[in-house]
């Protein structure tokens, strides 16, 4: 690339331009990604199925106990008598 002292090396794209490229560029992009399970979920490399799935089941367990444990503690406190 030739040295030209009069090219300006901070000119950056009009606006339009910039718009249009980022547009493609992001077309591109989504239409290669893997597809989502669900609206919202970033398409992920199905390399990382097997831990996603060992932690949703982590989380599930972490959820059923702490609500296990919440009414187990529900109910001892209602059959603890009323404070006079």
């Amino acid at each position: 690339m030739p040295n030209d002292p009069y090219e300006n090396h901070d000119a950056s794209l009009p606006e339009p331009v910039r718009e249009h490229l980022g547009q493609q560029l992001r077309s591109a992009y989504n239409a290669e990604a893997e597809k989502p399970d669900y609206l919202g979920d970033p398409g992920l490399p199905p390399q990382f199925t097997p831990q996603l799935r060992r932690l949703e089941g982590r989380l599930k367990a972490h959820d059923t106990g702490r609500e296990a444990v919440e009414g187990a503690l529900q109910d001892i406190l209602r059959e603890l008598p009323a404070k006079s």
